[in-house]
């Protein structure tokens, strides 16, 4: 069993970037620039966007953050998307979501430049990822095919369970790893909250993706021996600890590895990879 060290991976990444970034500005190039915008008091939000400020300042991006508050009305954030898109020395945009309820996330993310949406959740990416066209992949997806990529696993003719249908992570994943390259040629199943006989359907997965967001959803009697198992979950559960929480991924790691050929733990697996795929995106929203 192999752990995918989403942190150890994400370093080596950052190094890369970090490396391109300094021989471009030594070239007389524009540093890539990445501006987010932050509105109300989430603390998950909160922590993810500092962590993206932080990793931009360490590859040598420009980084602004724009924080609103929670009770900015759309027309509001609106106008400061606008700015923003507007801006030529912005290469990046992201919203970071979850938005307060009286907004309409989906008009949001419409109205980012499709040119800066390196979360790459604009119809426009979304369209031309379907059709196998050059467009801003989503940060989770992302990470996990450079996760993929990075320990040489093979994909091609294998069967690929994803549990989870959102918009962000199973359903392009699912488009992803069937496409004619490498990682993909996958075999893609999709399986969800109505799916019947899921262990049925588990248990006949080369690759494993859990992407439903309930700790400890996947038990080792839903995995085959030897299956690549992805672990996307992240969620905060009661702990007897300082804080009073640990996080949980869906897969119940202990029981699941040893069956696997490789594993995700939770935290430190697909997490780190997916703020990589934001750089990557930015870097390449900036022209290199």
């Amino acid at each position: 069993m192999i752990i995918l060290d989403g942190k150890k991976t994400a370093d080596e990444i950052k190094r890369e970037i970090s490396a391109k970034v300094e021989q471009i500005v030594k070239d007389g190039g524009k540093r890539p620039h990445l501006a987010a915008i932050l509105v109300g008091e989430d603390g998950a939000s909160q922590t993810y966007v500092n962590n993206k400020e932080k990793t931009c300042f360490q590859v040598g991006f420009k980084s602004t953050v724009i924080r609103m508050p929670e009770s900015t009305t759309q027309q509001r954030l609106l106008e400061e998307i606008k700015r923003l898109n507007e801006d030529e020395d912005i290469d990046g945009l992201i919203v970071q979501l979850p938005l307060p309820k009286h907004i309409d996330e989906q008009k949001i993310i419409e109205a980012i430049d499709p040119e800066k949406d390196v979360d790459g959740f604009h119809p426009m990416n979304v369209g031309k990822m379907v059709l196998g066209m050059p467009s801003y992949i989503s940060a989770t997806p992302g990470g996990i095919l450079e996760l993929i990529s990075r320990y040489d696993i093979k994909t091609s003719g294998k069967h690929c369970v994803i549990i989870g249908r959102s918009n962000i992570v199973g359903r392009p994943l699912a488009n992803l790893l069937s496409q004619k390259t490498q990682p993909g040629d996958c075999t893609v199943t999709i399986c969800h909250s109505h799916t019947k006989d899921i262990k049925e359907i588990t248990l006949q997965a080369d690759i494993l993706i859990a992407a439903i967001g309930k700790p400890g959803f996947v038990r080792g009697d839903m995995v085959k021996s030897g299956a690549v198992v992805i672990d996307v979950g992240i969620t905060r559960v009661p702990a007897n600890n300082k804080s009073g929480f640990k996080l949980a991924g869906d897969v119940l790691f202990d029981e699941v590895a040893p069956k696997a050929s490789f594993i995700t733990p939770v935290p430190g697996g697909v997490g780190p990879m997916t703020i990589i795929s934001l750089l990557k995106n930015t870097l390449k929203a900036s022209g290199n």
